[in-house]
C-alpha cells in the first residue's frame, strides 16, 4: 500500500521578513524535515548577507561604500540580481532602477528612516546626478562590480526577497522536494501540487490600508507571484498621500492611483523586478507595456469612488483562465 502524500509546514523570519515554506511529500520525518528548514534558511541567510543595505558588513553595503572608480570584488550572487536588475531596467524605459538608494533615502524610506522633510527641487535635481542604471558596470568573468560616479549606490529592495525565494525554492529541490510553496514576505513561488493533486491556491492582498485581506486567489502549478504596491508604506505630507514608490526618472513618489501590480513569472526575482517597474509605470502606461510584452500582469486601480477595479493582461488572464478585458 502506497503511503499517501503528507503537508508540511515550516516559518521563520530573515531579511527583516517573515517566510513560510509547505511541503508535499511522502514519508517526511522530523528529522528531514529538519533539514528542509535548514537548507531553506541558509539560503535566505545568504542573500541578507550578501544583499542587505542595511547590514554594514554586506558585499552591498561594501560597494555603496566604495568611492573608487576601480571595480570592486563581489559575490557572484549579487552580480547576477543586478544583472537581471538591469536588464529589467532596459525593457521598462529605466522604471526599475536599483540605483534609486539616495533618493529613496531622501523621502524617508530607506535605510536612514523617516525624513525630517521632502527634499526640495534642488536636492532631487542633485541627487539625481548619482543615480542611474547606466553608470553600474557588471563584469561577471572577474566577478566584479564598477561605479562611475563615487555617489551610486544600490538598493536590491525591490528584486532581492524574490531572488531569495528562488533560493529557497532550489534548496528545496537539491533536497528532494518535487511539490512545494515557498513565501517570503509576501512574494511567493509554487512547484507541483497539494497532497490531494490540486493547483497551490496563491492569495494576492486587498490593496487597503488596514488589517490584511485577499482580494484574489490565483491557482497556480509552476511559477512565482510578486505584488508592488503602495497601500502599506506611505505618510500623509498637507493631505496628500506620500507613496514609497520613487519614480528613478523624475526622483518623486508616484501620484497614480495604481494600488498595486502582480506578476506571474517563472522566476520570483523577476516577477518581483517587473512589478515594482509596472507600479512605477502606473495603470496606462504600465498595462501598455505588460500587454504589449506578453507578461502576466493583474492591477488593481483606484477609483475616483474609492472602488478597486482589476485590470488583467491577457496572459494573465489566460494563465488563470479569467477575464483578461481591461
Amino acid at each position: 500500500m502506497a503511503i499517501p502524500s503528507e503537508r508540511h509546514t515550516f516559518r521563520g523570519a530573515t531579511m527583516g521578513t517573515t517566510y513560510a515554506v509547505t511541503v508535499v511529500g511522502r514519508g517526511i520525518d522530523e528529522h528531514r524535515l529538519g533539514g528542509l528548514q535548514a537548507g531553506v534558511e541558509s539560503a535566505l541567510d545568504a542573500v541578507e548577507a550578501t544583499m542587505s543595505h542595511y547590514r554594514p558588513d554586506s558585499d552591498l553595503s561594501r560597494f555603496n561604500r566604495w568611492r573608487d572608480a576601480a571595480p570592486l570584488a563581489v559575490a557572484p550572487d549579487l552580480l547576477g540580481v543586478v544583472r537581471e536588475s538591469i536588464a529589467i531596467s532596459r525593457m521598462t524605459g529605466g522604471a526599475l532602477d536599483v540605483t534609486v538608494a539616495p533618493l529613496v533615502d531622501a523621502w524617508g524610506f530607506g535605510a536612514p528612516g523617516p525624513a525630517a522633510a521632502p527634499p526640495t527641487d534642488a536636492e532631487i535635481i542633485a541627487l539625481r546626478r548619482d543615480v542611474g542604471y547606466r553608470h553600474l558596470e557588471v563584469d561577471e568573468a572577474s566577478s566584479t562590480l564598477r561605479k562611475q560616479r563615487p555617489g551610486l549606490r544600490i538598493d536590491l529592495s525591490a528584486i532581492a526577497k524574490g531572488h531569495g525565494v528562488d533560493r529557497a525554492a532550489a534548496a528545496l529541490a537539491e533536497g528532494g522536494i518535487t511539490d512545494y510553496l515557498v513565501e517570503v514576505g509576501g512574494e511567493v513561488r509554487v512547484r507541483g501540487a497539494t497532497e490531494t493533486g490540486a493547483p497551490w491556491r496563491v492569495g494576492i492582498e486587498r490593496p487597503r490600508p488596514g488589517p490584511s485581506a485577499v482580494h484574489r486567489v490565483i491557482p497556480l502549478r509552476d511559477g512565482a507571484l510578486a505584488t508592488s504596491g503602495e497601500y502599506r508604506s506611505f505618510y500623509d505630507l498637507a493631505g496628500a498621500r506620500v507613496s514609497h514608490t520613487i519614480d528613478p526618472r523624475t526622483g518623486r513618489p508616484v501620484t497614480h492611483r495604481l494600488r498595486s501590480v502582480s506578476v506571474l513569472a517563472d522566476r520570483c526575482a523577476r516577477a518581483d523586478g517587473l512589478a515594482t517597474a509596472l507600479e512605477v509605470l502606473g495603470p496606462d502606461d504600465g498595462y501598455a507595456l505588460a500587454a504589449e510584452r506578453g507578461w502576466a500582469a493583474l492591477f488593481v486601480v483606484e477609483d475616483d469612488d474609492g472602488t478597486l477595479r482589476d485590470r488583467l493582461t491577457p496572459a494573465f488572464g489566460a494563465l488563470v483562465g479569467q477575464d483578461s478585458a481591461p
